[in-house]
């Protein structure tokens, strides 16, 4: 039986309960009833869309993933520099809202295989549309000069240990932390200038 508009609606409230409890608790103290109090709904009706907290915060990684995605498609540039600096800015902007989410997925990956395993299947879909967009570049004529996989491997490591540095640890990093808007161009000078720095004659 599909979805009634009160259901959709309802688990809607659940998700967003959630990220504010997220947020506000962190992910390991949150409890159900924290959630369904939120919410605004009773703590028997989150099992009629959930099974458990953990499937909650799969589905809100779901929408992290879908966002970023989208966003990092949103548009088609034709000047490289400005199709990165979409990328980039689309993968932090999606990781900042839901850093409550991205904090419970690490904090659960040193405790339980599956999201040890999700986090790894999310680090390499990343990986490979990086490596789809390295390709395009040197068919566009650009010599890399580095060999593609692991370079892309280095790009979404670079994406996600800044995030984490900047946006999660914060307080435990050195120097100055950088303003949404320089963390972004630091982030798409490097990935640009590493890709884009030179052009095979054609």
């Amino acid at each position: 039986m599909p979805p009634t508009n009160k259901g959709r609606q309802t688990e809607a409230a659940f998700l967003d309960a959630a990220r504010r409890c997220f947020a506000e608790k962190g992910y390991l103290n949150t409890k159900i009833s924290d959630i369904a109090q939120a919410a605004g709904r009773s703590t028997g009706s989150f099992y009629n869309y959930y099974d458990n907290k953990d499937q909650l915060l799969e589905a809100l990684l779901d929408q992290f993933s879908n966002e970023v995605v989208e966003a990092s498609l949103a548009s088609k540039n034709t000047d490289p520099e400005d199709g990165v600096r979409q990328a980039v800015t689309a993968y932090w902007t999606t990781y900042k809202k839901y850093l409550p989410e991205i904090i419970g997925l690490f904090q659960m990956s040193m405790l339980d295989d599956d999201f040890r395993d999700r986090w790894h299947a999310q680090r390499a879909a990343g990986i490979k549309q990086v490596l789809a967009g390295l390709h395009g570049a040197e068919r566009g004529g650009y010599d890399i000069g580095i060999p593609l996989e692991p370079l892309a491997t280095v790009l979404v490591n670079m994406l996600e240990s800044s995030c984490w540095s900047w946006l999660a640890v914060r307080g435990g990093v050195a120097g100055s932390i950088p303003d949404d808007e320089t963390a972004i161009e630091i982030l798409t000078a490097v990935w640009y200038r590493t890709v884009y720095g030179s052009r095979t004659s054609r």
